[in-house]
């Protein structure tokens, strides 16, 4: 069976997260590369930087699959001394293309916060922010817990189910608080955090949660859902092997999942607790 071509990709890839979920302000699609090439391997990773770019031309991929858009805005050339333009003259250099499916990918069914739902043993129940009333596309994920357990106990397990980082999953709330109903939300989250208290979960699990918010959040009451927050790109890296499925369906490709961690913490200091 021959290869498919890259536009045989972005079908499966279109099928399964429509662009036209993307948020109006949101840049997806195919950035550079041509449709009509023969593609026999695919790289999916959440962030399009130099440590992805060079796996892909490491294991000879023609195609890049990320989650998040390497131009997400506005710019007037892609000079080759400039980050973003770098990395455009090196795919282009590489025959590599690039493919970004970014808040399309958070809103579908299933999408981005499904594979941090299912990840962490979640069974998703409906959307945190619909689209429509019933609908099951839209931001976030509700979820249920197969039984409660403490909220300790929780943290550890959001700790264990994602990838390893450097600042790894923290929780703020009473340890022993039974955890049963959860909220989830790939990427920064703390703009739904009064979507999830109005939902009434007993926890909510995101990540780029600020101070001031989550401090503000929890002194409002004592049945707030308490917070378990992780870093921006292990929220999101269980998308990669839902989006390594799909592109599976394109014919004859070999699809890898990158491992490397493109968090930018990668230093912590133990100091003192309260």
């Amino acid at each position: 069976m021959p290869a498919p071509v890259i536009a045989d990709v972005i079908t499966a890839l279109d099928a399964a997260y429509p662009r036209e979920l993307a948020e109006s302000w949101d840049a997806v699609g195919l950035v550079c590369g041509d449709p009509a090439e023969p593609v026999e391997r695919v790289l999916v990773c959440v962030d399009p930087v130099a440590e992805t770019v060079d796996e892909a031309l490491e294991i000879g991929a023609q195609l890049i699959v990320a989650h998040h858009p390497l131009l997400l805005r506005g710019v007037h050339g892609v000079a080759a001394d400039t980050t973003k333009g770098s990395l455009v003259h090196r795919l282009i250099r590489g025959g590599v293309g690039l493919f970004c499916a970014h808040t399309n990918a958070d809103s579908a069914d299933p999408g981005v916060s499904d594979a941090l739902a299912e990840a962490i043993g979640l069974r998703v129940q409906r959307p945190l922010v619909p689209h429509a009333d019933g609908a099951r596309t839209g931001l976030g994920r509700i979820g249920v817990l197969p039984e409660a357990e403490p909220f300790a106990a929780f943290v550890e397990r959001v700790g264990a189910a994602l990838p390893a980082t450097v600042p790894g999953a923290l929780g703020a709330g009473d340890p022993e608080r039974p955890i049963r109903t959860v909220a989830v939300s790939g990427g920064a989250g703390d703009g739904f955090l009064a979507t999830a208290t109005a939902e009434g979960v007993d926890a909510y699990v995101t990540a780029d949660l600020r101070h001031h918010p989550a401090g503000e959040h929890l002194e409002q009451r004592s049945d707030v859902p308490a917070l378990v927050g992780v870093t921006h790109w292990a929220s999101e890296w269980p998308w990669c092997g839902q989006a390594a499925d799909v592109i599976r369906t394109a014919g004859n490709v070999e699809v890898h999942v990158s491992t490397r961690c493109t968090d930018p913490w990668n230093v912590r200091a133990n100091g003192s607790t309260k």
